[in-house]
């Protein structure tokens, strides 16, 4: 599925997916669809995520449904999240957050947030044994920091993107247009990243021995590596490159609790 690309057509409001390498083989679906367009479009069908049972809408237009299967050679369709809530679990459920958060399908959490200089720590690791440096697509992270000190993450409780802590800008009011997060735990990996987001190969070793070795950093999945924070926004806004990012709370009590 890594060779599956997305884009945004702002002009046509669009989610725009490339099916492989062919841009012939492309899919359009409308970002923001009206009742009427769902109902005449798909179906209303149940998914599994890590045996969490949520609601979803089928797209059900055959071309589509032709191409997914000629990709995986078996029967696929593409799904949108439907209007049930799916509520967050493990760090993120009400008990542990303090307020009730949803996501939609990702495995755990709404936003990952990840660091470039953790991962330049990792890749000089790597070079060190002799493999090529990695990007960080391969961890799929939502937002990607630069600056900072490496693995420096782990502590984050909460952060503030496109805000000024300073008292004179928050005594005027400059903070209405940031965003608020609470970071609620180190994100866990599997064998995901050894998989070239570029050619669908998947290395046997790297980075995931590499990252067992010293990254193991975490009790509550003492048997997994983290690479990058699991999040969820207190509110909602919009995210551009540039942005100021500040670390607002630390904690040294981060504790990996199961749960999708």
């Amino acid at each position: 599925m890594t060779l599956i690309n997305t884009a945004i057509d702002h002009d046509s409001d669009n989610l725009v997916i490339t099916i492989g390498h062919d841009t012939d083989k492309q899919v359009k679906v409308p970002i923001h669809p009206s009742e009427e367009w769902l109902s005449a479009n798909t179906k209303e069908v149940s998914v599994d995520i890590w045996e969490y049972i949520t609601d979803a809408y089928a797209y059900t237009d055959p071309k589509m449904l032709a191409l997914f299967k000629e990709f995986f050679g078996e029967d696929a369709c593409l799904v949108m999240k439907g209007p049930e809530p799916r509520i967050c679990t493990g760090n993120g459920s009400p008990k542990q957050l303090g307020r009730t958060e949803s996501v939609n399908f990702p495995d755990v959490l709404p936003i990952q947030i990840a660091s470039e200089s953790s991962l330049a720590e990792l890749n000089s690791r790597l070079k060190q044994k002799g493999k090529s440096a990695i990007t960080i697509e391969r961890f799929r992270p939502n937002i990607i920091i630069k600056g900072g000190e490496p693995w420096s993450e782990d502590s984050w409780k909460t952060v503030r993107i496109n805000g000024d802590s300073s008292y004179w800008t928050t005594l005027t009011g400059g903070n209405l247009h940031a965003i608020d997060v609470d970071v609620v735990a180190r994100c866990a990996r599997c064998t995901v990243p050894n998989v070239d987001p570029d050619t669908a190969e998947k290395d046997a070793h790297q980075p995931w021995d590499l990252l067992v070795s010293y990254r193991r950093v975490d009790e509550g999945i003492k048997f997994k590596p983290c690479f990058g924070m699991l999040c969820c926004p207190r509110n909602e806004g919009n995210i551009d490159v540039g942005m100021r990012f500040e670390v607002m709370e630390v904690t040294d009590a981060h504790r990996y609790i199961k749960g999708f």
